[in-house]
């Protein structure tokens, strides 16, 4: 089996595919202005493309890890969109954690393993 490395930089790439599989770098708003629930929502826009472009959907996410950089005043924001996004009967295994991010202004980092079509 082959592996292809989708837009592959110097660090990492957006995604590798593997086996029927999809793994997302973790992904994070370009946007760094918005409060937690403006952030993920660009976040998961992003991972709804990156899917598509790797033949894959959100229906078809196994696995989620989430980082937050405040999660005792974000989480309940972050799940208001994220429950909106994601219909429960395709809901993944996830994780949620705080982490000190990368920059500042980031609130939200999200990385996502799928079953590709």
């Amino acid at each position: 089996m082959s592996i292809k490395r989708n837009n592959p930089k110097s660090r990492l790439a957006d995604s590798v595919e593997y086996s029927g599989l999809v793994y997302l770098s973790g992904q994070v708003p370009n946007d760094l202005s918005g409060d937690i629930t403006q952030q993920t929502k660009e976040v998961l826009n992003k991972i709804d493309e990156l899917l598509a472009n790797s033949n894959s959907d959100k229906k078809r996410i196994l696995s989620a890890q989430i980082w937050m950089k405040d999660i005792s005043r974000d989480f309940s924001a972050f799940n208001s969109v994220w429950e909106s996004w994601m219909p429960t009967e395709n809901s993944p295994a996830r994780a949620a954690v705080e982490a000190n991010m990368a920059r500042e202004q980031v609130l939200v980092e999200i990385m996502v393993i799928a079953a590709q079509y």
